[in-house]
């Protein structure tokens, strides 16, 4: 001190994150990390000195500053599975390459990574592709950020082509975190243009269910186009070329307003055209016969036979939907298409269905269902579907009924068993009216038309988007 005196030296331990301040005549230096450090004070307060040591830390504002608090679960209305292939080629360079990572974390921090919300993993396209980290490895924002500003610059040629056929091909797997039923998105980013070909890689992505999105930085200027390999590069690689799934920024300098629309794009579900099959897209109500001709055994038969139908399509909340309704005289909704959201809970409520028994009124089962049953879901982005199961003949016109459902855009197949007549059915299927109208002599044949039904469903889902 100034004075002169004896004073009193502590050692403590080691922090990270030392900020440099002017204490006790002394100036500290800030550094990322100390292993020890020490306080000062005059002797006749060592005492005091050694119970409250002086801190390196800056003065305090007055304010306890709040811990922010990280929603674990993430963005559940941005379900997705989403690698990111970052351009790790000479031709963006260490210092591109920087911003390109800056952006790409905060894409992951607006997309609300979480367990429960998208899950996100990166691939370095260069000389020879890198996965940097899987889907299963970071299942928070903060974590995901840390790994990419990890990520090293490997440099060489792009090969965009091969790096996407292998995120394809080794990325995607259930043992690398892919999940049953969500959307499946490659996010290729392009610094100028590719150094190989990349329409087979995008073909092969769309046999596989990826929606591939483009976004290319510094587009070729005029007198560089004579060096691009094929300047449609763009639209032969991406899910579909109707605009949606290209994206477009001028520079790496000054990204952040790009940020907000990419996501809206990436977290846009129902335009998620590549991930859309027959078994992940589609409502299916079966509408049961409970009438006192079936008996309780036949009729655990029918469900078996909607169990059965029902395993082979991928039940969640942004993918197929399962309702079941019985009828007799009356109608009755055992559970309608957002009561269940897993195959498991479809299953076991098919499982408790309890046998009405009474008369039959199909007719009226087909217009209660067209209305409160597909009522809500008719302008979602599934396709429709009644399977009507009965065994007798109806006692009220099912012609009409049928019409109107034909019209709402519900495709309908009908199921006789034993004494349903053949008119009945013909008049309740979809056009053409052979290959939406099955007949078993007895209940236990149902079991065989399960695959044929499977099919038939599958193949008027692929007709309907050509």
């Amino acid at each position: 001190t100034s004075s002169g005196g004896p004073v009193m030296m502590q050692k403590l331990a080691g922090q990270e994150s030392y900020s440099g301040i002017y204490a006790n005549g002394i100036q500290s230096q800030g550094l990322g990390k100390w292993s020890s450090s020490f306080s000062v004070a005059k002797a006749i307060r060592a005492l005091e000195a050694a119970s409250r040591p002086v801190s390196t830390a800056r003065p305090s504002t007055g304010k306890r500053p709040k811990k922010p608090h990280e929603k674990k679960s993430g963005n559940q209305d941005c379900k997705a599975d989403i690698a990111f292939l970052i351009d790790g080629s000479y031709n963006i360079g260490q210092r591109r390459f920087n911003l390109q990572k800056n952006f790409v974390g905060k894409l992951a921090v607006m997309l609300g990574v979480g367990s429960e919300g998208p899950h996100v993993g990166v691939v370095q396209a260069s000389e020879h592709p890198k996965v940097e980290f899987y889907l299963k490895n970071f299942t928070t924002a903060k974590d995901v950020l840390f790994a990419i500003k990890e990520i090293g610059f490997r440099g060489g040629n792009s090969n965009t082509g091969k790096a996407l056929k292998h995120a394809i091909q080794r990325f995607f797997s259930v043992e690398n975190g892919v999940r049953k039923g969500i959307p499946k998105i490659i996010v290729v980013f392009i610094d100028g243009w590719p150094s190989d070909d990349i329409e087979e890689a995008g073909i092969v992505a769309r046999e596989f269910g990826i929606n591939v999105f483009i976004v290319s930085v510094a587009k070729p200027a005029p007198e560089e186009l004579g060096m691009v390999q094929d300047v449609g590069f763009v639209d032969k690689a991406v899910c579909r070329s109707n605009g949606f799934f290209s994206y477009n920024i001028p520079t790496w300098f000054g990204t952040t307003k790009y940020v907000k629309p990419l996501i809206q794009k990436l977290c846009a579900h129902e335009q998620m055209l590549c991930s859309k099959t027959c078994y992940n897209s589609v409502n299916i109500a079966f509408l049961i016969d409970g009438s006192s001709s079936v008996g309780d055994s036949n009729f655990r038969l029918m469900l078996e036979f909607i169990g059965n139908v029902a395993k082979a399509f991928e039940i969640t909340d942004i993918g197929s939907k399962i309702a079941v309704i019985q009828f007799t005289y009356d109608q009755r909704t055992e559970f309608s298409f957002t009561d269940y959201t897993t195959k498991e809970r479809v299953l076991a409520a098919v499982r408790g269905v309890r046998y009405m028994s009474g008369g039959t009124a199909t007719g009226e089962a087909i217009t209660y269902t067209t209305r409160n049953v597909f009522g809500p879901v008719r302008n979602g982005p599934n396709k429709n579907f009644l399977v009507i199961l009965t065994d007798g003949q109806s006692y009220d016109d099912v012609r009409g009924p049928a019409a109107a459902a034909h019209k709402a855009g519900i495709t309908v197949f009908s199921i006789g068993i034993a004494w349903a007549p053949l008119d009945d059915l013909k008049d309740m299927a979809s056009e053409p009216k052979e290959t939406h109208t099955f007949f078993s002599r007895e209940f236990t044949g149902l079991e065989q038309i399960v695959p044929d039904v499977i099919r038939a469903i599958c193949r008027d889902f692929l007709d309907s988007n050509q």
